[in-house]
C-alpha cells in the first residue's frame, strides 16, 4: 500500500502546521510505515481514506502527528551533558539552595518516554542529594502516549540496557515481571506533561536548565529560532540551555550567548524574547 503524492503533501502540511516537523519529500516510505498501523487499527480502506477523514477528525489528526514524531531516546544519552551538569552546573546551585534560595528546576523538552528526565533525577539523587530534596524535573512531549509511558516509569530490559549502568539499575529500579519500574525516590522528582514546542511553556517556576537535545533537527531553521526564542522566557537570567551537538549552530544569538566549558558548548540567556 503506497501513498500518493497529493496525500503525502497533505500529511506533510498537517505535521508541519501541528508540530513544526518538516517531513521532506523522499520520506514517503516513513509515512507509509508509520501510518499503516493506524489504517489497520481504525479499519480504514487505505491511506487515501485516512487522509480524507483528517479534516473532520481531530483525534485522528493527533494520532497521525504522534505517529510521525520521532521518539528515539535512552538513559544518560551521549553522557557528556550529564558530566557537564555534574561538574559545572549543579555544584553552585547547591550553595544557592543551602542559602535558602529557590530550588532547582530542570526542563527536559521533547522528553519522549522519559529516560532523559529520569536520568537527571538519578544524577541528583546520587551526587546532589541537597538539591534533590526540593528539585523538580519537568519532562514535556507532544505525544500524549509517550507522556503516559513516561509517567508509568516502566521500561523493558532492552531499554534499561541502553545507557544505564548496572549500579543505577539496582539502585533506582525495581523488577516487575519482565520489566523494570523507576523507584519512588526518582519518580517523585519528575513531572511529565503534554506540551507542543511551538507553544509557550508555563513552567512551575523559572527554569535553571533546559535540555532540548536532538529534537531541533526535525524543524526548519525558522521554526528552531521561534522555539528557542520563546524558550528563553522560561529560563532564569543565569540559566543554561543545552542542545544537541549538531543543533548548536542554529541557536539564535541573541537572545542567547554561547559559552564553551571543557569542550562542551552551552548557551546562556542574554535577554527575554519580545
Amino acid at each position: 500500500m503506497t501513498i500518493s503524492a497529493s496525500d503525502f503533501d497533505a500529511i506533510r502540511l498537517l505535521v508541519e502546521s501541528r508540530a513544526g516537523i518538516v517531513l521532506e519529500k523522499g520520506k514517503e516510505y516513513l509515512a507509509e510505515s508509520r501510518l499503516l498501523p493506524i489504517v489497520e487499527r481504525r479499519r480504514l480502506g487505505g491511506l487515501a481514506d485516512l487522509v480524507r477523514k483528517l479534516p473532520t477528525d481531530r483525534i485522528l489528526e493527533g494520532e497521525v502527528v504522534a505517529a510521525l514524531t520521532t521518539n528515539e531516546t535512552s538513559f544518560f544519552r551521549d553522557q557528556t551533558p550529564f558530566r557537564f551538569l555534574k561538574a559545572v552546573v549543579l555544584p553552585p546551585l547547591v550553595e544557592r539552595v543551602r542559602k535558602g534560595g529557590p530550588p532547582l528546576v530542570v526542563w527536559s523538552a521533547a522528553s519522549s518516554s522519559g529516560q532523559e528526565a529520569y536520568s537527571v533525577a538519578m544524577l541528583l539523587l546520587d551526587d546532589f542529594p541537597e538539591l534533590a530534596v526540593s528539585a523538580r524535573v519537568v519532562g514535556t512531549d507532544l505525544n500524549a502516549e509517550m507522556v503516559d509511558r513516561a509517567r508509568a516509569g516502566r521500561y523493558t530490559q532492552l531499554e534499561v540496557n541502553r545507557g544505564l549502568a548496572a549500579t543505577s539499575l539496582v539502585k533506582h529500579f525495581t523488577r516487575s515481571g519482565a520489566d523494570f519500574l523507576v523507584a519512588p525516590a526518582a519518580k517523585r522528582l519528575v513531572d511529565f506533561r503534554v506540551h507542543n514546542l511551538l507553544e509557550d511553556f508555563r513552567p512551575p517556576a523559572p527554569i535553571d536548565v533546559v535540555l532540548c537535545r536532538n529534537v531541533l533537527i526535525y524543524f526548519s531553521l525558522q521554526t528552531r529560532h521561534r522555539i528557542l526564542s520563546r524558550m528563553v522566557n522560561a529560563l532564569r537570567p543565569d540559566g543554561w540551555l543545552m542542545v544537541g551537538a549538531s543543533e548548536a549552530g542554529s541557536v539564535p544569538t541573541p537572545p542567547y550567548r554561547p559559552e564553551t566549558h571543557g569542550g562542551v558548548q552551552v548557551f546562556r540567556p542574554t535577554e527575554r524574547a519580545r
